[in-house]
């Protein structure tokens, strides 16, 4: 019998931490499965779940940049991710059905459960997929506005009215707003291979927490800016590993040993 497997899938890919953490899980509760990377190119998605919808070894996939709403037009849409978040990163196999999922939203929550922004301002950076989830998030934590940071104001002008966010869209050379309790970058920007994101975290107050969704390097220069500034940070491994978590238990039926998050941690940053 076929070993079952599952993967994620992105362009690039050779960066995701994914087949670490989810091995590590299997591993741990001697689950025989393995978890993969695979490169898909844009134009090559359609082939890429017509693939897998043949193979039944094949569990579903995670699914980080580009495709996280392309995506969507190659799955079933059961839970009205569309018309939510508008972009899903996690589909599983329902027999001969594909279904598409995010468990983005909840990974990004987890790591500030314990802020209370009912009533705050917060900024994010970016207006992709990410963002998306952020958004749907930051909803329901009942922020009382955010500001919206794009290259492309008008790309992300619906994104605020799409959540029932109030708050406003401005270009990444504008000035942060000291009113800001949480700084979010939910870009490439600062990744490895894209380029640095550069804003002056200055105007923040000292009790403002800057969280970053990049997590290669783990250390980015925004991360770094705002520790040096010692304002509290949440790093982008806090937000992958509780997305995982999530996806984890939809894709082996198991919940993770999240016990064992430190032993991880130190495997992820060795």
């Amino acid at each position: 019998m076929t070993r079952a497997y599952a993967e994620v899938i992105g362009d690039p890919i050779v960066q995701s931490k994914s087949p670490v953490i989810h091995g590590f899980w299997l591993d741990a509760l001697g689950i025989d499965a393995e978890y993969r990377k695979t490169l898909v190119a844009p134009d090559g998605l359609a082939a890429y779940f017509a693939e897998r919808r043949a193979d039944p070894a094949w569990r579903g996939c995670n699914i980080t940049l580009p495709h996280k709403i392309a995506a969507l037009d190659h799955v079933e849409d059961r839970g009205g991710i569309r018309q939510s978040i508008g972009a899903i990163n996690c589909v599983l196999r329902d027999g001969d059905a594909l279904i598409g999922t995010n468990t983005d939203a909840g990974g990004f929550a987890a790591p500030i459960s314990g802020l209370d922004l009912a009533g705050q301002h917060v900024t994010v950076i970016g207006a992709g997929g990410a963002a998306r989830a952020v958004l749907f998030a930051l909803a329901r934590l009942e922020v009382d506005r955010v500001t919206l940071m794009n290259r492309t104001p008008l790309k992300a002008a619906g994104l605020l009215a799409q959540f029932g966010l109030k708050g406003d869209v401005v270009p990444l050379t504008a000035p942060l707003a000291p009113t800001s309790a949480l700084l979010v970058n939910t870009s490439a920007l600062g990744m490895t291979g894209h380029p640095p994101l550069e804003i002056d975290l200055s105007p923040l107050s000292e009790e403002a927490v800057v969280y970053d969704i990049v997590y290669s390097p783990l250390e980015t220069p925004l991360l770094a800016q705002a520790r040096a500034r010692e304002l509290d940070t949440v790093d982008g491994l806090q937000m992958l590993v509780g997305q995982a978590a999530l996806a984890f238990e939809l894709l082996f039926d198991a919940e993770p040993p999240r016990e064992r998050d430190d032993e991880l941690r130190a495997l992820l940053t060795a």
